[in-house]
């Protein structure tokens, strides 16, 4: 019975200690560069899937876009690259697209995709993702914007 308890007690810790291990942070805000630039807030659900809310901005000589996106992700771990996960994940845009020569704007929706890397330093509360975003923009036209790369640095808590 004692084997029983000990080695029942040592698997819990076990569990546990692999569950930690996977969440890396509960939440984190911060900014966001790159084709745009703006705010990011992830949030994790559960120790591989987040949801992520960017709120951007992007400037041009004829029109600028105002939008907000949000994300739901999958994170995987990097064998051998503790701190270091890759994911993916898909979402909507909701936003402004205004056009500078004639002060007209109109709403613009998209559908969006996202495939990147998450790195959390350790002993530090600081994460960092490097990651691509396609997207189907549905108005104010149809076309497969093929996204940028976009780097963001939050504070987590």
């Amino acid at each position: 019975m004692k084997k029983l308890s000990l080695s029942l007690f040592v698997a819990v810790l076990l569990l546990m200690a692999s569950s930690a291990a996977k969440a890396q942070y509960r939440h984190g805000l911060g900014v966001r560069v790159g084709d745009s630039y703006g705010i990011t807030f992830k949030t994790f659900l559960e120790s591989d899937k987040a949801l992520d809310f960017i709120l951007n901005v992007k400037n041009r000589d004829d029109y600028s876009i105002f939008r907000l996106t949000g994300l739901y992700e999958v994170h995987n771990p990097i064998a051998g690259a503790p701190g270091l996960r890759w994911y993916y994940g898909g979402g909507a845009t909701v936003g402004s697209y205004e056009y500078k020569r004639t002060d007209e704007s109109e709403l613009l929706l998209s559908i969006d995709g996202v495939l990147g890397l998450d790195y959390k330093f350790a002993g530090a509360p600081i994460n960092a993702s490097l990651d691509w975003k396609p997207a189907l923009v549905l108005n104010p036209y149809t076309d497969l914007d093929e996204g940028g790369f976009g780097l963001s640095i939050r504070f987590t808590f």
